[in-house]
């Protein structure tokens, strides 16, 4: 499993007629691979809401999203594991079938809800992302590595 995560300012997902947004906290990329369970799940999300990315009062990185009381915008993203070694056109063969990445996102972001405000994007739809990176801070998290 891998995340790619964000701190921002703000950030929005607009799925048709339908905005989903927050202010201040983090936007997160989620992509699943074959074997990703429930165990990388939680790992990940350990690691997401207890990491010190936002500012304390002295400028210092050292508080997270937890303290902040920040929101979570939670987007799927099969693309993180796209494999560009071979021309020109990404394979995404290691990337999870889509039925099964479904229910895994679905359990990550009703999981990640239990410590903070989530909202999300929609598993498979076209979507138009806006992310006002602050910082800019960009971290990539991996349940296996």
């Amino acid at each position: 499993m891998r995340v790619v995560v964000q701190r921002v300012t703000d950030s929005s997902v607009k799925i048709g007629d339908t905005l989903n947004e927050i202010s201040k906290g983090l936007t997160l990329l989620v992509g699943f691979t074959h074997d990703d369970t429930i165990d990388d799940i939680d790992y990940l999300i350990r690691k997401i809401v207890n990491l010190r990315i936002f500012d304390d009062e002295n400028g210092v990185m050292n508080k997270s999203i937890l303290d902040i009381n920040g929101g979570i915008l939670s987007i799927s993203q099969f693309t993180l594991y796209a494999n560009t070694k071979k021309g020109n056109r990404p394979s995404y063969i290691e990337a999870m079938e889509g039925s099964k990445a479904t229910k895994l996102y679905d359990i990550f972001n009703d999981k990640l809800s239990e410590f903070c405000h989530v909202e999300t994007g929609k598993f498979g739809a076209e979507m138009l992302v806006s992310i006002n990176n602050d910082g800019p801070i960009t971290i990539i998290l991996e349940s296996r590595k």
